[in-house]
């Protein structure tokens, strides 16, 4: 978005700008695409939506004077947030549905905020779940193993006396 807004300055104050006193205004973008012309006035302003990429200019110009007069541009350019009109949306009416829904959010944003926290708790006792069942299983895969060598060594002993009490060894 951008806007701007021109005038002529007026050398004597407080008495009307003289006829004399008028240029022609073009803003053009660096494709040569023209996005405002006034031709012999006084003062004016625009607004656009750049389209292009690149630069985009505003060249003043006024007719041949005789005597030569110098005149002196108020020329204001924004673009941007700096080119919104604040002071149409800061209204009491929209002030008050931008509260409301300002309100909404922040309530929503507490809302996941602690979600979040309760995730994290939970998140914490699954790591300590997780924790305690592969020490548990450590531990029983460790009985386990004592329990099949104990029982292998207890085969392996009969076998030794069943077969020397039928003196095949």
């Amino acid at each position: 978005m951008t806007v701007g807004k021109y005038s002529i300055v007026n050398p004597h104050e407080g008495q009307p700008l003289p006829e004399s006193h008028k240029l022609t205004a073009r803003v053009t973008s660096s494709y040569g695409n023209s996005y405002h012309y006034a031709d012999h006035v006084g003062s004016g302003q625009f607004a656009f939506t750049a389209a292009e990429a690149g630069d985009y200019m505003v060249c003043f110009w006024a007719a041949d004077h005789k005597p030569e007069v110098t005149l002196t541009v108020d020329f204001d350019w924004k673009t941007g947030v700096a080119a919104k009109d604040w002071t149409n949306v800061a209204k009491k009416g929209s002030i008050d549905l931008m509260e409301l829904e300002l309100k909404k959010m922040h309530d929503t944003v507490i809302s996941i905020q602690e979600e979040m926290y309760y995730l994290r708790e939970r998140e914490e006792e699954m790591q300590e779940l997780n924790r305690a069942t592969s020490s548990r299983m450590g531990w029983f895969s460790f009985l386990s193993l004592l329990i099949c060598l104990s029982v292998a060594g207890l085969q392996v002993w009969h076998l030794k006396t069943f077969f020397e009490k039928k003196k095949l060894i």
